[in-house]
């Protein structure tokens, strides 16, 4: 597992060092405006004065005290920050998201597509690009209905469990403590499952030319048996971009806060680190495209016995009628 992981990890990288330019002269500038509008989002959310943010996490820190959450515990007040904040910045980025964001992972995945060195202009297909623009929006609408559903599904098993032990009796401070831990713990399983399944169904649906519901159900069936393998190949690129995010907040909101203004070298070096999180964007769609093709195709670089031929496909029409 571990080796064909590196194997499709290494492939992925080889790609784009392969059509370097064209990703870094194309792909990358459509998310450029993504990823600024993200950075610039979570250093507006981490400011104590955020109206926003702040009537967020008082209806969260609401709902939470009626389900009986532990509202002493540490932990809880944590999450309820974070997801505040992640709900927060998903609004600020939400224009940037549904244009710039699914444009550049539109033309990331038509240069994959085809098996061929892309070109730039004036060979640059916009009308192909665009083609796939209506499938990975449909995938991407669906994709909000899952992550919803997945939260969810989440606080659900944590208030059935904080019922439970209320009801049992233990109340202790250790006892909330470790539930609190363990809640945490389970809320990060769900959602990491969700987004790489999400990742994945927007990879394919490209691929395919096909979006909604379908993609999101033929990503679960490919990532099925190998969920540690897809959770392996996404933690890299999502260490990168929670680490050019900590830098950012440190390079240039601390400087900006400790100042009172933004420098010319502050402002460069903050496009610089907008320009790397666009880099690590278009890497991860290159991953994941990877990685469906991997098994879709059963490439020669992946051993035979790890080859898995999925077979749902893509109806061009519904027919619901009895015959």
């Amino acid at each position: 597992m571990e080796k064909l992981s590196a194997k499709i990890l290494r492939r992925s990288i080889y790609n784009f060092l392969q059509n370097y330019h064209y990703f870094t002269s194309s792909a990358v500038f459509l998310a450029f405006p993504f990823s600024v509008s993200v950075l610039f989002s979570q250093a507006l959310v981490i400011a104590p004065f955020s109206s926003l943010l702040l009537q967020i996490y008082t209806r969260l820190k609401t709902l939470f005290d009626a389900a009986c959450f532990p509202s002493s515990s540490q932990l809880i007040t944590i999450l309820n920050l974070k997801v505040s904040q992640t709900i927060t910045s998903s609004i600020f980025s939400l224009p940037f998201t549904l244009t710039f964001l699914l444009l550049a992972k539109a033309c990331t995945i038509h240069a994959l597509k085809n098996n061929r060195k892309p070109t730039l202009p004036p060979s640059f297909s916009i009308n192909s690009i665009l083609s796939l623009y209506k499938p990975l929006l449909q995938t991407y609408i669906c994709n909000f209905f899952l992550i919803l559903s997945a939260n969810a599904t989440a606080f659900c098993l944590m208030f059935l469990v904080f019922s439970c032990i209320e009801g049992l009796g233990y109340s202790s401070p250790n006892c909330l403590f470790f539930m609190s831990a363990c809640g945490a713990v389970l809320f990060s399983v769900i959602l990491a499952n969700a987004l790489v399944i999400c990742n994945m169904a927007l990879a394919l649906s490209g691929i395919e030319g096909h979006g909604g519901y379908l993609a999101i159900l033929k990503s679960c069936v490919l990532i099925k048996e190998k969920t540690s393998m897809a959770l392996f190949l996404e933690l890299p690129v999502n260490l990168a971009l929670a680490a050019l995010e900590a830098l950012f907040n440190f390079r240039v909101v601390r400087t900006y806060h400790i100042v009172g203004k933004a420098w010319p070298y502050v402002a460069l070096e903050g496009i610089f680190i907008a320009y790397l999180y666009s880099i690590f964007i278009i890497l991860q769609t290159i991953v994941c495209c990877m990685f469906y093709k991997s098994f879709k195709t059963g490439s020669s670089w992946i051993h035979k016995e790890d080859k898995l031929l999925l077979r749902i496909e893509f109806p061009e029409e519904y027919n619901f009628e009895q015959p």
